[in-house]
């Protein structure tokens, strides 16, 4: 018998700031995962949220294709909002579901390796680049029936607290525990899928390759918060993950089947 059927099925689901600020929207979808039978991980950002505090307090952010540059002042904040409020209440809110959660972050039993990112070109600040993920600890809690709800804030080993971003922590995860599990990874956002014009829901690509990915992105139809996500995508799959679907929250159970959103797939 092939080793890859033994193995237990396990979907690791990351879910973005836009839901997550829609308190219904967050707690229907909340509800339709608590009734997703089997092994689950939830890792979640928050960056509206963060981007709103930093303005009321005044301190101006800068992002990068997608991606925020984080400075001393920033790296509190994100930590306060991802690893703090938004974190407790989503494992709250999976607890009124009847689903026994975990909230932590890349720190917490130090579970996420990491190392602050460094690049000749930019300098990103105290942002997180993953080094290892401890399968030990995922392991034990996904075998206790406990699951994992992870900010995207990590650590060095050292005491510095790094932000990380959470799509890059979701496809980590997925390739680490695809040694042990039948990983599907599941990007959750407010739209169908990917779409070929941002403003058309209509325009949902239903399978997306990397040579056509690519071609939409210099073509400028593929922007902003959307390229790190699909970067990590398409990087873990030649890595042992067996499905990558990026659909909409709204329709969770259908993009769980297949039946919805976009199916991240290689070149033939």
């Amino acid at each position: 018998m092939n080793q890859q059927h033994l193995k237990k099925d396990l979907v690791i689901i990351k879910i973005s700031g836009n839901i997550i600020d829609d308190e219904a929207r967050l707690e229907d979808f909340l509800k339709e995962l608590s009734s997703v039978k089997g092994h689950k991980i939830l890792v979640h950002g928050g960056g509206v949220m963060a981007t709103q505090l930093a303005k009321d307090l005044g301190i101006e952010q800068k992002m990068v294709e997608g991606r925020r540059i984080t400075d001393k002042d920033t790296l509190k904040i994100v930590t306060m909002v991802y690893a703090g409020y938004i974190n407790k209440k989503i494992v709250a809110m999976l607890q009124a579901n009847q689903t026994n959660a975990l909230g932590m972050t890349g720190a917490d039993g130090h579970c996420i390796k990491a190392h602050k990112r460094k690049s000749a070109k930019l300098d990103y600040g105290f942002v997180g680049d993953i080094d290892e993920v401890n399968n030990d600890l995922f392991l034990q809690l996904i075998s206790q029936g406990i699951m994992p709800v992870i900010a995207p804030i990590t650590d060095d080993g050292m005491g510095q607290l790094l932000n990380t971003n959470a799509d890059t922590i979701a496809a980590e995860i997925a390739k680490s525990l695809s040694q042990h599990f039948n990983v599907q990874l599941v990007y959750i956002f407010e739209k169908t899928g990917v779409l070929q014009n941002a403003e058309d829901e209509s325009t949902v690509i239903p399978n997306l390759s990397y040579t056509y990915y690519q071609q939409l992105k210099s073509r400028g139809l593929i922007f902003a918060g959307m390229i790190p996500k699909l970067d990590n995508a398409f990087t873990v799959l030649n890595s042992g993950v067996q499905k990558i679907i990026i659909g909409s929250a709204s329709q969770l159970s259908l993009v769980l089947k297949g039946e919805s959103g976009t199916t991240i797939s290689k070149d033939e």
